[in-house]
């Protein structure tokens, strides 16, 4: 497992595909928070949390597109298929290996707070459950993202089937108050993972919306699983 996780972690490193999901994400960033802190005078870091999600609906499915479809254009999932080696380490290990520059990369996006800190105070309690929101957020959307390169061959195919997919979940909160009927409206905004990102926003850790993203990135990890495993077995 490790060995597969270092292999495709360092595999971003080799194309570009790394260097342009850390290059547009921390770009996006720094503009983010210039425009709505540093211009406007506040420290109140909500709104630049919720645009970098809206980031990552975009940029996740850089970081997920080639992890399996390219594999499986070049035939050479086979020798994944064939092997001793358990389709849940392999696919574990990929989507660790996806995690890690997100979360490596989020990090880094954290200096670009130091002006925040030397010129005013700003809520370090909300900062840390936004960061963590993000993150759990972060590890959804990936998870759904290496789903849809499993069933696709082609990179690009993958990115925007995932785009659309992470953007449909993302709008479903957007208009969930525009619905007029109650039982709708109430699925809607349990389905929606932006809708849950609020509760982040107060500063407090909601152990649902914990469990919810949890939820998500195992089961689209368990699917991604049994569409190899209906593959090995044909």
């Amino acid at each position: 497992m490790f060995a597969v996780y270092k292999k495709e972690l360092k595999g971003y490193f080799i194309s570009p595909v790394g260097y342009v999901f850390m290059a547009v994400f921390l770009l996006a960033s720094a503009l983010i928070l210039s425009y709505m802190n540093l211009s406007a005078a506040t420290t109140e870091m909500t709104s630049f949390y919720f645009s970098q999600v809206l980031l990552l609906v975009v940029l996740v499915p850089i970081l997920t597109m080639r992890l399996l479809s390219e594999e499986r254009k070049s035939k050479t999932d086979q020798i994944l298929l064939t092997s001793p080696v358990s389709l849940h380490s392999v696919i574990i290990a990929k989507y660790l290996s996806a995690f890690t520059l997100f979360a490596g990369t989020l990090c880094l996006s954290f200096f670009f707070h130091i002006p925040l800190y030397l010129h005013g105070t700003p809520n370090v309690a909300k900062i840390f459950s936004l960061t963590l929101g993000t993150l759990l957020i972060g590890s959804a959307f990936i998870a759904i993202g290496l789903f849809v390169s499993a069933l696709t061959e082609n990179q690009l195919s993958s990115a925007i089937i995932s785009i659309a997919t992470l953007l449909g979940l993302v709008v479903l909160g957007l208009v969930s108050s525009s619905i007029s009927n109650d039982f709708v409206r109430t699925v809607v905004k349990w389905i929606s993972v932006f809708d849950r990102f609020n509760s982040f926003s107060n500063g407090m850790l909601d152990f649902g919306s914990l469990i919810y993203y949890f939820s998500i990135a195992i089961v689209f990890l368990f699917l991604t699983v049994r569409v190899y495993e209906k593959r090995r077995w044909e």
